[in-house]
């Protein structure tokens, strides 16, 4: 289970190193193969490679006839790249993938259970701020009745 939010900055060489905590689990669980694409809102995701298959799989079975399902082939698996995780526990991300999430040098990455979500940090701070000003009539039906 992937958890926790930490501010990396990337190497003149636009790798990050994967946070110590994660890193021995993504090398023992998928031998350091991992898949990073785009996500509709802006930032990066990161998943192990035999977690992501199955989802690549499930989003190519959509219509390519229909404008929703073809654009959203186009954006997770047109960007799909298969990465490795290096002898010393770094990934790259590539020019195209830097140029969609708007990346610069800071990243938050972002633990989201079965895979990993990279944003600017900016980006990211924006985002929190706009949950924290979302009320409670912002949730959805599922969450009805839900309290920590």
């Amino acid at each position: 289970m992937y958890r926790g939010a930490t501010i990396l900055n990337l190497d003149g060489k636009n790798r990050f190193a994967v946070p110590t905590k994660y890193r021995e689990h993504l090398l023992i669980e998928s031998n350091g193969a991992m898949v990073l694409t785009a996500h509709p809102h802006g930032c990066l995701l990161l998943y192990p490679k035999d977690a992501w298959t199955p989802i690549q799989s499930k989003i190519m079975q959509l219509s390519s006839f229909d404008k929703k399902s073809s654009g959203l082939q186009r954006l997770l698996v047109g960007y799909a790249e298969d990465n490795i995780v290096d002898g010393a526990g770094r990934l790259l991300i590539s020019q195209a993938l830097r140029d969609y999430a708007n990346i610069q040098k800071t990243i938050m990455f972002v633990g989201q259970g079965t895979h990993f979500e990279i944003w600017n940090q900016e980006i990211w701070n924006q985002e929190i701020n706009q949950i924290n000003t979302n009320d409670n009539d912002d949730l959805p039906d599922e969450l009805g009745g839900f309290a920590l």
